[in-house]
């Protein structure tokens, strides 16, 4: 999200960068041609000033020298025309010359546009410029001058004023150090807008970090939640007002939803703790009795009534483990996963053995390593094969495999040929005290395998049951390297 909030700014910082260095940069293109139009009009209106004047041939030299000496500073071309087109006099050499000349004679490109492009409408539009001087008219506006062309422009200025129009001042002039200008006052713009971006990304960075911040850390808090550490919470002090509130309320809630969990697990450790005495006794007394009952339906029913207290007492142990797990807070540690499934198989195969089944461990790699609780493999193994011990018929065989999953992850795969469950009803296996109706008469608490999956889930992973071919079941634990 950080990201995504950065490419928005940095965008529309962009934006703002364009928007404002575009009219930047066209409004002193704009206004360096203008002060071009300015500086060269001033002459050619002087020029403009001495042809008016000219009646004799010492008139004539004069004109022809101080058109020769701004030619000859400024390397532009001058040429003075009368209302017939006759070319009264002429100065400057090069490409100024000749576009004042094409000018002049109304086949080169007309005042205000680039001479040096050859336009297929180039003549009328320079016998449009000489008409408008020679009808009194001066040369008002020039193309915008930018650092690639036009190379040269020609400005008019009428020689006399009104009904008096003599003739025409055409001046071609060189644009090399306005455009030159241009590119140095733009590049010096761009710099400007660079750094300026630079720094603003800067703060956007600085901005988006800081409102990040204390988001990103609510989010850590609730991952952190959810994997059952009620402890956690958001302790980022930093970000907007209205995001530090969120964290007050935020923890407030945490808080009230840890002590509720709390209380509801204290409940049932103290409950099935302080149940567990008087079972105890209950026990003992009905062991007590028995020897002093006679055969007959009063011992079957003390024999039932034995029974159910000693799996009461299972139940109650079942509780007080998963309390003990629930309540937790250790933390995770690096465990070998594959020394844990060894130890586990071995010790599990007498027990298998007595039970008529085959109990076997194939493709374990060497060295597999996860992160969990403590000994949690070693613990949802006993579940697991416990559970297979119960529910798997005589002569069946159970394999127990492990691996590496995806993303890293380490699966452990405990599979039997038994008779499976009905794939509606798998969903319940690892629900508390879930049974399918036919196993209700089977030893247990209908508790292991809910604890298995709670220890899975505080490890960081979990179990997933399904279907084995052709027949049986698969438990698959996961759990994170």
């Amino acid at each position: 999200m950080r990201r995504r909030l950065l490419a928005v700014l940095m965008v529309l910082m962009g934006a703002a960068a364009l928007l404002l260095c575009i009219p930047l940069a066209d409004a002193y293109a704009r206004g360096r041609t203008e002060h071009l139009l300015l500086q060269r009009r001033s002459e050619a209106v002087r020029f403009a000033d001495l042809a008016d004047r000219m009646r004799t041939a010492a008139d004539r030299a004069e004109l022809s020298a101080e058109i020769g000496r701004y030619a000859h500073l400024y390397g532009a071309g001058v040429v003075v025309v009368d209302t017939a087109g006759a070319t009264v006099a002429r100065a400057g050499t090069g490409p100024a010359a000749q576009a004042a000349s094409a000018a002049a004679i109304a086949t080169g490109t007309p005042a205000g546009t680039d001479t040096n492009a050859a336009a297929p409408n180039a003549a009328s539009e320079a016998a449009d410029a000489r008409r408008r001087a020679l009808t009194g008219r001066s040369t008002d506006r020039l193309p915008t001058l930018r650092p690639w062309g036009p190379r040269t422009v020609v400005l008019a200025e009428p020689v006399g004023r009104d009904e008096r129009v003599s003739g025409a001042v055409l001046m071609a002039v060189p644009t090399d150090a306005a455009r030159r200008d241009v590119a140095v006052r733009w590049s010096l713009i761009a710099a400007g807008a660079v750094a300026a971006f630079a720094a603003a990304a800067l703060v956007a960075a600085g901005i988006a970090r800081w409102l990040m911040r204390p988001v990103l850390d609510l989010d850590r808090t609730v991952e952190r939640l959810t994997a059952g550490r009620l402890q956690a919470r958001a302790v980022s002090d930093t970000g907007p007002p209205e995001l530090r509130r969120l964290r007050q309320h935020f923890n407030t809630m945490a808080q009230a939803m840890s002590d509720s969990i709390g209380r509801q697990r204290d409940f049932v450790a103290d409950a099935s703790h302080q149940l567990r005495n008087p079972l105890a006794t209950l026990v003992l007394q009905l062991e007590n009795v028995e020897p002093h009952l006679v055969p007959g339906p009063g011992l079957a029913e003390h024999t039932r009534a034995l029974e159910e207290a000693e799996r009461l007492e299972e139940l109650l142990d079942g509780l007080l483990a998963l309390a003990r797990v629930e309540s937790g807070t250790a933390e995770l540690t690096d465990q070998d996963v594959t020394r844990a499934v060894r130890d586990r198989v071995t010790a599990w195969t007498p027990v298998f053995r007595a039970a008529g089944l085959e109990l076997t461990a194939a493709g374990l790699p060497q060295d597999l390593r996860a992160r969990a609780l403590p000994d949690a493999a070693g613990r949802i193994l006993d579940a697991l094969l416990d559970n297979a011990v119960k529910f798997v018929p005589r002569g069946g065989h159970v394999e127990v495999r492990a691996g590496r999953g995806t993303e890293g992850s380490v699966v452990v795969r405990v599979a039997d040929d038994g008779p499976g469950v009905p794939e509606e009803q798998r969903g319940l296996l690892l629900r508390r005290f879930a049974r399918a109706p036919e196993h209700q008469n089977v030893p247990g608490s209908g508790l292991g395998l809910a604890i298995a999956d709670e220890i899975a889930r505080i490890s960081g992973g979990g179990l997933d049951v399904g279907g084995n071919v052709p027949h049986g079941l698969v438990v698959e634990l996961r759990l994170r390297s």
